[in-house]
């Protein structure tokens, strides 16, 4: 099987997840995953990602499902970087790229943290989560930019990171101006760029789509080459 099947099914999975999510969350729910400690609508225009995939059915059942069917195509694409970069390209010694994959792997898990524990159902944890992933998401995009080759993707890969970087700024500041003043829409304006993040870091990972473009996987029966081995020498 081509990996780029792999590479599709994530990306496509990925975005979904989170597009559906707002789409059901904004038609059926509005109202309540808009609405803050503080303030609704129409103060609040906006919901939150936690809001979305975690308050209310069916947008919550609708991320988690397809979430779930993210989850394997990921971990696959993230220990398919590690024997790319360290038997392919060699641009990555195997302890810096064993370094890589458990940082990789680590924060698939965190995914799972934000995404199936909310903040309805305990809102310490799900932030928590949601913290580490972010952490995690640092040395793992500076690890997979530093031992890119693919000239194209490196580039793309190079303009999602400053995008995400970047972003931080004003979310983050925008969430002060909620949480500490108490600002009216600024919860709003901090979820728009909460948002811009995800579309940022899948198309970070979306980016192995040049890189994986002649990789294969094969899975081959052992037993049953031995056995022709055998038949032949007989």
């Amino acid at each position: 099987m081509n990996t780029l099947h792999v590479n599709y099914l994530h990306t496509v999975a990925a975005y979904s997840a989170f597009l559906l999510a707002l789409l059901v969350g904004c038609y059926t729910h509005y109202d309540t995953i808009v609405e803050n400690e503080y303030y609704g609508y129409p103060q609040e225009w906006f919901p939150s990602v936690s809001a979305t995939i975690g308050d209310r059915y069916p947008a919550r059942s609708i991320f988690q499902i397809l979430i779930a069917l993210t989850s394997g195509p990921r971990f696959i694409l993230v220990i398919l970087w590690y024997f790319y970069t360290t038997q392919v390209t060699h641009s990555s010694t195997r302890v810096f790229g064993k370094w890589l994959l458990g940082i990789g792997l680590a924060r698939t898990l965190t995914c799972a943290g934000w995404a199936y524990v909310t903040s309805t159902d305990h809102g310490d944890l799900h932030n928590s989560a949601m913290v580490v992933y972010l952490l995690l998401t640092i040395p793992w995009q500076l690890g997979v930019l530093h031992t890119s080759t693919n000239t194209p993707a490196l580039k793309n890969r190079r303009r999602c990171t400053g995008a995400l970087f970047c972003t931080l700024i004003p979310m983050i500041y925008f969430y002060i101006q909620h949480k500490m003043y108490q600002v009216a829409g600024a919860y709003s304006i901090y979820s728009v760029f909460e948002w811009t993040l995800i579309l940022y870091d899948v198309g970070f990972d979306a980016m192995t789509v040049t890189d994986y473009r002649r990789l294969e996987i094969r899975v081959d029966e052992k037993n049953c080459v031995n056995r022709e081995q055998d038949e032949e020498m007989v």
